[in-house]
């Protein structure tokens, strides 16, 4: 069985990505990265979900908090309420998914895995630029012109972001029936101290939205309003 590298946060579509890969056949390693995120509590579920899924996970750490530039990285207040869509958000990490990939890509180098899954999704997001088609098919594009591999003739490597036409239901839908531990994720981007979602972020509204449109009990643990 094949090695994949899972881009992984703990949170509900990278979970459900995880799956998927070793559903598609192969063996999954989760990378995790502590990027000096606000919601940092994704750490802990990223733990619990890769037990629970009996997954290899490894965690490499960098200070995107040092460029700053986010309502997840620097002094932003997190948006509570707003209409999700339209312009890009203030949540927006800079580069993010570019610099996480990155990661992902050394790791599957070093691993020997030709095989990349990212939890982008294009239908329930909230503007991203670096969720979108043309995001994933220029990366896969770059993984096989600056790798060593790649360039030996000893690779060739691919990006899946099997999410990335889904809205949020269907993502829970096929989770629930790859049995993804949906209770042991976090979503949120403004936890209290306790971890407990906010629920009026966009990642919490998104979130709740494809439980109820899925008809699926929401296990995520409320903060009081």
């Amino acid at each position: 069985m094949r090695p994949a590298v899972v881009l992984f946060s703990g949170g509900l579509d990278s979970s459900t990505c995880l799956a998927i890969a070793r559903a598609d056949g192969f063996v999954p390693h989760a990378l995790v990265v502590s990027y000096g995120q606000r919601h940092s509590c994704e750490l802990q579920a990223a733990a619990r979900v890769a037990k629970a899924l009996d997954v290899p996970l490894k965690q490499v750490s960098l200070d995107l908090r040092a460029i700053g530039g986010s309502a997840l990285t620097a002094d932003i207040a997190v948006p509570k309420d707003a209409p999700v869509g339209g312009e890009i958000p203030v949540t927006y990490v800079p580069a993010r998914n570019t610099v996480l990939l990155a990661l992902a890509l050394g790791y599957a180098e070093v691993l020997g895995a030709q095989d990349l899954y990212l939890g982008v999704n294009a239908v329930d997001y909230s503007g991203y630029p670096d969720c979108r088609p043309a995001f994933v098919e220029a990366f896969e594009q770059l993984a096989n012109l600056a790798t060593a591999a790649a360039a030996e003739g000893r690779a060739r490597y691919r990006v899946h972001a099997p999410l990335l036409r889904l809205s949020k239901a269907e993502i829970i839908q096929l989770g629930t029936r790859l049995e993804v531990p949906y209770a042991l994720t976090h979503s949120c981007y403004d936890p209290d101290a306790e971890g407990r979602a906010c629920g009026r972020c966009d990642s919490c509204r998104l979130r709740a939205a494809g439980f109820r449109e899925a008809g699926v009990a929401d296990p995520t643990l409320y903060a009081p309003r």
